[in-house]
């Protein structure tokens, strides 16, 4: 079992930046994928990114690449996303997501923390 705390969320304005934080507690950080999933008003939690146990593979969806960074310490079992140039439409709850994996259709995860509001204004 894992549990996932997200961190950093808040209230931006457009252009601005962000940093969230997850930090994770119970199986071994180092033995698994983590990713970043968001959810806006009234619509369908989506991907944001993902990265390998070891860091050395990072992928993003297609609306937040080359503004968004994830990365990850194992030494202090915390995963992070780097928010750059924010926009209304990042607008969401984002979830942590520990064992992040792509199903053949879509990335899953099976561990979720409780999301972390960010908000941003135009």
């Amino acid at each position: 079992q894992v549990h996932l705390v997200e961190s950093g969320g808040g209230l931006v304005q457009a252009g601005g930046s962000l940093r969230l934080s997850c930090v994770a507690s119970g199986r071994t950080f180092s033995t698994y994928a983590m990713g970043w999933f968001r959810q806006a008003p009234g619509k369908e939690r989506e991907f944001v990114a993902v990265i390998s146990w070891n860091g050395g593979r990072v992928y993003y969806a297609d609306s937040v690449k080359g503004r968004f960074t994830i990365s990850r310490d194992n030494t202090k079992d915390t995963v992070y996303l780097q928010m750059n140039s924010l926009k209304a439409e990042d607008t969401a709850v984002y979830y942590c997501a520990g064992d992040t994996a792509w199903d053949g259709v879509r990335y899953v995860a099976t561990y979720w923390g409780q999301g972390t509001q960010v908000t941003v204004s135009s």
